[in-house]
């Protein structure tokens, strides 16, 4: 029987141990890392692939895309299926910088403690990879997303792209530039997911326990200060008077075993593409 092989195709200029180490504890055999992979030199990288084994085997050799940058990933991915031709293709896997895994966690570990259908849900940072991807979900589920940014502009830009891929709950556009921006855009929202930059609190702690509708807030910044004052790093369903709260690591356990289960599943066919929405059904099984 052919032996499970993962190439991984990492944007940077070294590949992420933290992805390699994953995929050996998603159970493969062996793992072909490959840095600085970029839209004009991957296709050789996925013709190995494709052409070293047929039929059946085919399964046996999949692809996972990282990277620290989620933008040039989805431009490799894009390239990686572009290759395929027919029924010679081999899995493949998005998940540059943990964007896919960390937010189907979140949305999951939402949906768990509020019904998503008809929700508000405000969710801040949502112009970056990641709370992109957490409105998109939320949406597709029915909620009714507010996708916020400093910027106006870029905040209406990215809610009117997820509104014309998206069928679903509703999705519209704020600026949140200090604590009355969100103290207003929280007046009836029951889900709050806090996707901002590292570092940087983007809510504090009165802000937050100012909202009587807030069910579930969740903070995915690890790194001191926190994203939303009050939540601990790694909080999991703590409960703060009537809302449950979570950190980013509290997030992380979830991640972490879609992030397996995800892998793993690349070798159940040969021509599976896991992005975001597919990396999500996954998360909703464990």
């Amino acid at each position: 029987m052919s032996r499970k092989i993962l190439i991984q195709l990492d944007t940077d200029s070294h590949a992420s141990t933290f992805d390699s180490v994953v995929a050996y504890d998603s159970g493969i055999d062996a793992l072909l890392s490959h840095a600085g992979v970029a839209s004009d030199n991957v296709t050789p990288l996925v013709h190995g692939a494709m052409f070293t084994r047929g039929g059946d085997d085919l399964k046996n050799t999949a692809i996972f895309i990282g990277g620290s940058n989620v933008r040039n990933a989805e431009t490799l991915l894009k390239k990686v299926t572009e290759s395929f031709f027919g029924p010679v293709r081999n899995s493949v896997m998005l998940d540059a910088n943990g964007c896919n895994t960390t937010a189907a966690a979140a949305v999951v570990y939402a949906g768990r403690e509020v019904d998503l259908a008809g929700a508000t849900a405000v969710v801040m940072g949502a112009t970056g990879p990641v709370g992109e991807r957490v409105a998109r979900l939320l949406a597709a589920d029915g909620a009714n997303v507010i996708v916020t940014s400093r910027s106006l502009d870029r905040a209406n830009e990215v809610a009117d792209a997820i509104a014309e891929q998206t069928e679903g709950g509703s999705v519209t556009a704020a600026a949140a530039n200090g604590p009355d921006d969100v103290k207003k855009l929280l007046t009836n929202a029951k889900i709050l997911i806090a996707c901002g930059a590292a570092g940087v609190q983007i809510v504090n702690e009165a802000t937050l326990k100012s909202s009587s509708s807030l069910k579930v807030a969740i903070d995915l910044n690890a790194v001191p200060p926190a994203g939303i004052e009050g939540i601990g790093v790694t909080d999991k369903s703590k409960s703060i008077g009537d809302l449950k709260v979570y950190g980013a690591i509290g997030v992380g356990g979830l991640k972490m075993k879609t992030h397996r289960a995800a892998i793993a599943s690349l070798f159940q066919t040969n021509d599976r593409v896991l992005d975001y929405r597919e990396i999500y059904a996954i998360a909703k099984t464990i």
